[in-house]
């Protein structure tokens, strides 16, 4: 992984950030991961598959050099169709829903241990016919949100006195609670995405329908909206005619701005999808507008949540577009400064439907819905480089700024021509953020330097 600076010229090269596919899915271990993984305390993460294995899905648990182990399997009467990735307990062992199966047939909320050890906790009500007014709702396609009581909070898709959905909370023995019900012309309607707990201990979520009735002849199309634990909705904001975008699906990210950040699939100034920006007391503004289409070497159509990087910058993927129209990686300040990290090209995965995990090493962690040398779906490791600024040269030394993500193992490399030998200049005590290091070597001809992560 190689950033090179040349001091004689000016001259300055960076690499992007390089992929690792960790695993591909071929259909009997699993198939088709919706879900974000989670970094367990053994150090490895923890993850489902929303088909695959014996046909409802499966949980899995992949180490940091790709060794995957299926642990559980869904076969529809344990529940089935698990869209989202597990959370962990105070109890040590992860906390998930199912979109379908159970009792019902109308999903569940589950507890699996590390070794695999699965019980549905809680089945959702059965929907007769055309009636989805189930009161506890059903269809709970986003993960579930640990709260500060210890108990989890979650959102169904459907069902709800009203037939729009609900917001639950379940302790960790299967008691279920509605505490919300959507009403589509009120408070949205079919919220797809986990809740967010925020630093002010409200819960912030997306619904992807639904809000206020009409603006100048516009029909809403989705809310954010901010919820107590015990379930009063202090407000919600609604997605007008497209321009802050369209049907939000993912879970929104507190940064350290103290705002809240999120994607949109649709709407934004070219109708391809936004990155959006909303403060605590429901003010929401456009970030960033995705480009049309493949043509978009940027992506398009996030259906996938942020993460917030050290660096106090936010990460994402893009589901479509990029130079395959398989979806991205990419960066974006909290002013909308955006990079593209990363294209997928089906080989190597497409298609991301979850948001990224930043590990303990430093590293980014996700999975592909689809693509990978099994076609089912992959497992990929992101590293994003340090970044190099020019070379500069005062009183007899060279500095070169160093800027980036907290990770341990770089080492700064210097050599007099690009195809080396690189010999160690120090072993940055890179801690994230930026730094100088000093090269006392006098300049008789080109130096060149780079970062490389070990």
């Amino acid at each position: 992984m190689v950033l090179a600076a040349n001091l004689l010229t000016g001259w300055a090269c960076a690499q992007n950030a390089q992929l690792q596919v960790l695993y591909s899915f071929t259909g009997p271990d699993g198939a088709n991961p919706f879900g974000s993984l989670v970094q367990g305390a053994d150090g490895s993460f923890y993850g489902t598959t929303e088909s695959g294995g014996v046909g409802g899905g499966t949980v899995f648990n992949i180490t940091t050099n790709g060794v995957l182990t299926t642990l559980a399997f869904f076969d529809n009467y344990n529940g089935q169709y698990p869209y989202s990735g597990l959370t962990p307990g105070n109890d040590g062992t992860f906390y998930g829903t199912t979109a379908g199966g159970g009792a019902w047939g109308s999903g569940t909320v589950f507890n699996v241990t590390t070794n695999g050890v699965l019980t549905t906790l809680y089945s959702f009500s059965q929907a007769r016919g055309n009636n989805l007014t189930n009161a506890d709702g059903m269809a709970p396609f986003a993960g579930l949100t640990l709260g500060t009581n210890g108990n989890f909070y979650g959102t169904t898709y459907e069902g709800g006195t009203k037939g729009y959905g609900t917001v639950f909370e379940v302790t960790t023995n299967g008691a279920l609670t509605p505490l919300v019900t959507f009403e589509i012309y009120t408070n949205g309607a079919n919220p797809n995405g986990a809740l967010t707990l925020g630093n002010d201990g409200n819960f912030y979520g997306t619904t992807e329908g639904g809000g206020g009735s009409v603006s100048n002849g516009y029909v809403a199309a989705g809310t954010v909206f901010k919820m107590t634990a015990d379930g009063l909705l202090l407000w919600d904001s609604s997605f007008y005619r497209g321009s802050n975008g369209l049907k939000p699906e993912a879970s929104l990210t507190m940064a350290a701005d103290g705002n809240l950040y999120g994607t949109a699939p649709g709407g934004g100034s070219q109708d391809n999808g936004t990155v959006f920006k909303v403060t605590t007391n429901g003010a929401l503004s456009t970030l960033y507008s995705c480009g049309p289409g493949s043509s978009n070497a940027g992506g398009s159509g996030s259906y996938a949540g942020l993460v917030a990087g050290p660096d106090k910058n936010l990460y994402g993927c893009m589901t479509s577009g990029g130079e395959f129209g398989n979806g991205t990686v990419f960066r974006i300040t909290t002013n909308g400064v955006f990079t593209t990290l990363w294209t997928f090209d089906g080989t190597n995965g497409g298609v991301p439907f979850a948001g990224l995990i930043f590990g303990t090493d430093g590293n980014f962690y996700g999975t592909c819905t689809s693509g990978g040398s099994g076609n089912s779906g992959t497992v990929f490791k992101l590293v994003v480089p340090p970044s190099l600024g020019l070379p500069t040269f005062s009183n007899g030394v060279t500095q070169i700024a160093v800027s980036g993500l907290a990770r341990p193992n770089v080492q700064i490399q210097s050599a007099t021509n690009l195809a080396g030998p690189w010999t160690l200049l120090t072993n940055l005590p890179f801690n994230g953020g930026s730094g100088l290091v000093t090269d006392n070597a006098p300049v008789t001809s080109a130096r060149f330097y780079r970062a490389v992560v070990q």
